[in-house]
């Protein structure tokens, strides 16, 4: 008995990695899923590969799913290469993958370079995974590199941002007042957006920044004349 339930674990595992694989999302979906319920080192380099490329949201968070269900020592390794990738989604999920994980070691990965991501579904990872990761002493320089990206990108982008500076707490208030005096009107309204919100999180974003952006650009007209 002990011989016929080791080949079938042996069998099983070629079965799930073609399943990762196949065309329809349903069946992938599934593999993910059973992966992640009898988890297996064999399997991590075939999920993270799969994470790089799966198009579909759902299985990209089962996928992140599964991989959580495997010890850290086995799967932040190949994460961190994927942090390094050329792929925008491959950065991307292993970042968002490493920030449910939570394992400190990972957070030397998270450079300048990639809170400053060209591609935004990437740098709103790098944030998300950054105030997961941030070791306690080092959340005032985080909020340094967070301000760096205030004013980028559009709705969304930017209540990621405010969402992770809030996150640190009462140390990204200097840094906030700092980026107070900043030249650019969309960076002023993205502070004042995100002060309020600090102040009433029950405050939408939209009427927080639209009210922000009037303030700032208010204020910068003033400072002109």
């Amino acid at each position: 008995m002990t011989g016929m339930t080791k080949r079938t674990a042996d069998t099983s595992a070629p079965q799930a990695l073609r399943g990762l694989e196949h065309d329809d999302p349903s069946v992938r979906l599934r593999a993910a899923l059973a992966v992640g319920t009898a988890p297996d080192p064999r399997y991590v380099g075939a999920l993270v590969r799969r994470s790089a490329v799966e198009p579909e949201f759902s299985v990209r968070e089962t996928l992140t799913w599964a991989l959580t269900r495997h010890p850290a020592a086995t799967t932040v390794p190949p994460l961190l290469v994927e942090v390094r990738s050329e792929r925008a989604q491959a950065r991307s999920q292993a970042l968002h993958t490493l920030s449910k994980i939570g394992d400190r070691r990972a957070w030397p990965a998270i450079t300048p370079a990639l809170l400053a991501d060209p591609d935004e579904e990437a740098a709103r990872s790098a944030w998300r995974a950054a105030v997961v990761l941030v070791p306690e002493g080092e959340e005032h320089r985080l909020a340094v590199g967070l301000a760096t990206q205030l004013g980028r990108g559009g709705r969304e982008t930017q209540l990621s941002l405010s969402r992770a500076l809030i996150a640190l707490g009462e140390v990204m208030l200097p840094v906030l007042g700092a980026a107070t005096a900043s030249p650019d009107p969309r960076v002023r309204a993205h502070v004042l957006a995100t002060e309020r919100l600090w102040r009433d999180p029950d405050a939408g974003f939209e009427l927080a920044i639209e009210e922000a952006k009037r303030v700032a650009v208010l204020g910068g007209s003033d400072q002109e004349g």
